[in-house]
């Protein structure tokens, strides 16, 4: 991992699966409600059944296994009493918001034929809501200078349309949307290269010593692992990691933008398209934790 004099080393430090799904999935379902919401498709009845099923149970899902991550996933429904000052907190809020409107919605699309735009434009809006407030939890983080700066909201934000697109079979806005999210991606990965350095981060402002000389470790913080180390430090060899943002950037984008470009591209290539994205996006997500440097690095000496 890029430390503040930008040397990487190894580790068999992984992030949890559970973070990975959820920003994966629920991505791609709140995406879909987006579209869905804006009446792209059209779709009632049994089709737009089967639209809504596929939103939910991937929206549903990722949500689902964000619980697993909590310490006490049995004291998830306390997410929802911190909205005033929890990112967390108001992505849970709002979520629940955006799917109880897209089901009041999609009822009457199902069963009676019946589209109500303006309920389907505010669950629209939820949905986008939903996924900047999840970017939001990490864009605030000041500790973890690669995620603290605008392009974050802007990728997650930018993924989920995307995604949502190539769900809605939405091949034009998918391919101009894929496009500015590859582009975003990398500005992502550019960026977030140089943060910690420019972040001027040391162990004095770790520590919050100030800077009374030159502060040092004296020893190990202790000899073991922990639940921060595990969570909060994650280290990746340079090698590794540009593999991965071309697995990333190859599958997660360039293969669906050419999928979806070929003339005449029907429910096969655009199924192979968001299978692709969602490995990518995979991939993608699996490096957004694994290379995120934070400042508790410093402490324990993860930093070089």
């Amino acid at each position: 991992m890029a430390g503040s004099t930008g040397r990487w080393t190894g580790s068999d430090m992984h992030p949890a699966p559970s973070v990975i799904l959820f920003t994966t999935l629920s991505g791609l379902g709140f995406g879909l409600l987006i579209f869905l919401g804006l009446g792209l498709p059209a779709v009632t009845g049994w089709t737009a059944f089967g639209f809504f099923l596929i939103a939910y149970v991937l929206a549903v899902g990722g949500l689902m296994a964000s619980a697993f991550h909590l310490g006490h996933p049995e004291r998830a429904l306390k997410a929802f009493t911190q909205w005033q000052t929890s990112w967390l907190s108001r992505e849970a809020v709002v979520a629940v918001a955006a799917l109880l409107v897209m089901g009041i919605f999609a009822a009457p699309a199902v069963f009676l034929g019946l589209r109500l735009p303006v309920l389907g434009g505010l669950g629209a809006a939820l949905s986008l809501a939903t996924v900047i407030a999840t970017a939001m939890i990490y864009t605030q983080l000041k500790t973890v200078p690669r995620w603290n700066q605008i392009l974050t909201p802007l990728h997650f934000g930018s993924v989920a349309l995307a995604g949502g697109a190539l769900l809605a079979g939405q091949l034009t806005a998918a391919a101009v949307l894929l496009l500015a999210a590859g582009l975003i991606q990398i500005g992502h990965w550019r960026v977030g290269d140089t943060r910690f350095a420019e972040a001027g981060h040391t162990l004095a402002t770790a520590t919050g010593l100030g800077q009374p000389g030159r502060i040092r470790a004296f020893e190990a913080p202790h000899t073991g692992t922990n639940y921060l180390l595990r969570e909060m430090v994650h280290v990746i060899g340079r090698k590794h990691a540009l593999k991965l943002r071309g697995v990333a950037l190859t599958l997660g984008y360039l293969v669906p933008l050419g999928l979806v470009l070929i003339p005449g591209a029907g429910h096969v290539l655009g199924g192979l398209a968001v299978l692709s994205h969602a490995a990518g996006m995979a991939a993608s997500r699996w490096l957004f934790f694994a290379e995120a440097e934070h400042v508790l690095g410093l402490y324990y000496g993860r930093h070089g």
